[in-house]
């Protein structure tokens, strides 16, 4: 797949010197840095967020103070 993106010039003169230097194509230095973020991207957990669910004698309304709410949202 093509696609077009914007590289400031000083480090696009910066890929070319590496690329030289490497005798390597300017798009495989490119598709390993695309490759090594997505796999940092990969790495990091997903944290899943579960609050706690509260009910309410009356629909709509609910009376809690700052420290019942500090109870049931306290991680652990």
């Amino acid at each position: 797949m093509r696609t077009t993106i914007d590289i400031p010039d000083e480090t696009y003169r910066a890929l070319k010197i590496k690329a030289a230097r490497e005798a390597t194509p300017v798009r495989l230095i490119v598709l390993r840095g695309i490759e090594r973020e997505l796999e940092v991207a990969g790495e990091q957990p997903v944290l899943k967020l579960q609050l706690p669910l509260i009910r309410s004698s009356r629909p709509g309304t609910l009376h809690l103070t700052n420290e019942q709410i500090d109870e049931l949202t306290a991680f652990t």
